[in-house]
């Protein structure tokens, strides 16, 4: 039986970086461990879209922090919410089309901060709206801070 010849991918990831471009510079793509190198693409684009989940629920995490517990509202909370909207801000401004992934998540970045609010609060998850009252906008305006009353339903 013979033993597989380590791959350099598995070896030293940045040698195997710096090897592919040297091939891809060169033209030699029969070269190529394309396997690993549409691996590490596709690991690209996911690494935009995993910053916007962690920016978006931090931030959503705050927003509810901040809504539901007036009385502890502290110039950190309001710094992770000014940063967190600067980092998003800034994916979205670079990547435009991470727009509508944005969107699209904030239900699910919003039961994530849900739980996490809870976790940091005290408070029980039912405590807080089932859905996300927020809209995009108000979500990304350095304007908005919400308010107790926001989360309750008028008649």
């Amino acid at each position: 039986m013979t033993l597989a010849k380590p791959r350099l991918y598995d070896l030293d990831f940045v040698d195997w970086v710096s090897q592919t471009v040297g091939l891809l510079r060169e033209g030699r793509f029969d070269e190529l461990d394309l396997a690993h190198l549409i691996e590490e693409v596709e690991d690209l684009g996911n690494r935009h879209r995993d910053a916007i989940d962690s920016q978006l629920t931090r931030l959503l995490m705050h927003l509810l922090k901040w809504q539901h517990q007036a009385e502890r509202r502290s110039p950190s909370w309001e710094s992770s919410i000014r940063e967190s909207r600067k980092q998003i801000s800034r994916l979205l401004r670079k990547y435009p089309s991470l727009k509508s992934y944005f969107e699209a998540q904030i239900e699910q970045c919003y039961q994530d901060a849900v739980e996490d609010a809870s976790d940091e609060t005290g408070l029980l998850s039912i405590s807080f709206p089932s859905n996300c009252l927020y809209g995009a906008d108000q979500i990304l305006s350095q304007d908005f801070l919400p308010s107790f009353i926001d989360s309750v339903d008028l008649p």
